[in-house]
């Protein structure tokens, strides 16, 4: 993976300052390089632990949004604009992002 342009950088810090300003931005962080992690698992009885977090070494994950909104059309429309922004400013990049709900307890 090539290293993103600065326009994408730029279009990400104003998309995160709209979106805290629209209140549905709780939180966001970025992620250290996947091979610093790991993966525990239990398989076949034992517990195993492996480097990285992803059986394909190019899977990355970037970083996370934790989002609030009325509706999952919603939080797919905020999504769908992160997603734009990279397709506009880094047209070679591919990749996405998943939307998991968080239970509420």
């Amino acid at each position: 993976i090539c290293e993103p342009p600065a326009a994408l950088f730029e279009a990400v810090g104003r998309y995160i300052e709209e979106v805290a300003a629209s209140g549905n931005l709780i939180t966001t962080g970025g992620l250290l390089p996947s091979s610093q992690g790991a993966t525990v698992a239990v398989r076949g009885g034992e517990v195993i632990v492996t480097d990285g977090p992803f059986a394909e070494a190019t899977e990355l994950v970037g970083g996370y949004a934790i989002l609030e909104a009325d509706s999952m059309a919603e939080v797919i429309e905020l999504t769908k604009s992160f997603i734009q922004l990279h397709r506009d400013t880094w047209p070679e990049w591919e990749g996405y992002s998943e939307i998991r709900p968080i239970a509420q307890g």
